[in-house]
């Protein structure tokens, strides 16, 4: 018998209360429809790395090279204790053997490639990555990783999943170990 295939996901989107007000966003079609057909590993990467919720909510600001995770209020840089925190729990993740991810759109942990970054000259763009999504794909490049908004689209969606069922079956070779 062949092992269960296993998805990361980001935990609010299973409806736990882990987001910055105490919310979630569950996301029916991932938690009733997929959850039948994969073994979930919930992640909320700001919970996890100890700052709570309900929490301050924080934003991606560019500051020279470097990407910082600061608070909205109190300009607080929590970027050394997520990125601590990312170190550790991607060794925790890689022994899950992992067949694929689902990250949370627009999330400064979790957001693929849509998250709102300011720059020094006062402009905003939403081409950010999220600090636990940035590490993760650096970590496990070859790992299918795909964000909620865009598995809405079904021929996105299949094509996720014959991603992961390609990486579940060894069709693609597993980097980062």
């Amino acid at each position: 018998m062949s092992r269960l295939i296993r998805v990361g996901i980001s935990a609010c989107l299973l409806g736990q209360e882990v987001r910055y007000d105490g919310g979630h966003t569950r996301d029916p079609f991932l938690a009733d429809v997929l959850g039948q057909r994969v073994t979930w590993v919930p992640v909320c990467p700001e919970v996890e790395a100890g700052l709570g919720t309900p929490r301050e909510p924080v934003d991606l600001v560019k500051k020279g090279r470097r990407i910082r995770m600061v608070g909205l209020a109190t300009g607080m840089d929590y970027t050394a204790t997520v990125e601590q925190w990312t170190a550790k729990r991607l060794d925790e993740l890689e022994q899950e053997d992992l067949d694929g991810y689902v990250l949370k759109s627009g999330s400064p942990s979790c957001g693929v490639d849509d998250v709102r970054l300011h720059h020094a000259d006062g402009a905003t763009t939403k081409t950010g990555r999220g600090v636990f999504a940035h590490a993760l794909m650096r970590r496990m490049p070859s790992l299918p990783v795909e964000h909620e908004r865009r598995l809405q689209d079904p021929a996105v969606r299949e094509q996720f999943i014959e991603r992961v069922h390609a990486y579940h079956q060894g069709k693609v070779p597993r980097q980062g170990r």
